[in-house]
């Protein structure tokens, strides 16, 4: 219950920075609505079907919070602080874009990552564990993907953290180059 209301901030707060512009407010606070009555419908009444919807639009809403923020990123004149905390926002919202794939995966098609001992109480905290672990590529190993297609997932994660982290360094770089020449003209 605490990981599923501490989900919500980022949730949250990603709406309230996509409502500044106004072409990506009506989506995301849509998006959020729906997963939260999903959220609330999946606990009242139990349905696999109803949580892998509610685990899909999760996703979809990360992903788009994740679009319009590093839009916003990437049209950067200057490196501000607010910029810095952006990439790093992206950055997690990207892991929590990832998890609730898996969350999703692992409702429609259960036993897709498998864990050494099998002892795991908590499935939810294992795979935000496990997608923060591979899209950072340490990848421990005490987690894995079984099924082919999880495999793929995983493997698209790690590399879309390398990216990330490439592009984003090649923006901010540039942008600061920019500041920097503006400055001393």
């Amino acid at each position: 219950m605490f990981l599923s209301a501490l989900m919500f901030v980022p949730v949250i707060l990603s709406t309230v920075k996509l409502s500044q512009t106004k072409r990506w407010m009506r989506v995301s606070v849509l998006l959020m609505l729906g997963v939260l009555a999903l959220g609330v419908a999946s606990v009242i009444w139990p349905n696999r079907t109803l949580l892998g919807i509610k685990w899909g639009l999760l996703a979809v809403f990360f992903c788009l919070a994740v679009i319009g923020l590093f839009s916003y990123l990437r049209n950067a004149g200057s490196v501000t602080s607010e910029h810095l905390y952006t990439a790093m926002s992206i950055y997690l919202l990207l892991g929590m874009a990832w998890f609730a794939v898996y969350c999703a995966m692992d409702v429609v098609y259960p036993g897709s990552f498998g864990h050494p001992n099998n002892t795991v109480s908590d499935r939810q905290s294992e795979l935000l564990y496990f997608s923060l672990i591979t899209l950072s590529t340490v990848g421990y190993g005490d987690v894995v993907p079984l099924q082919s297609e999880a495999r793929m997932l995983a493997a698209l994660e790690g590399i879309t953290g390398v990216l990330y982290v490439a592009i984003t360094v090649a923006i901010l770089v540039s942008a600061y180059r920019r500041q920097n020449s503006s400055d001393q003209a």
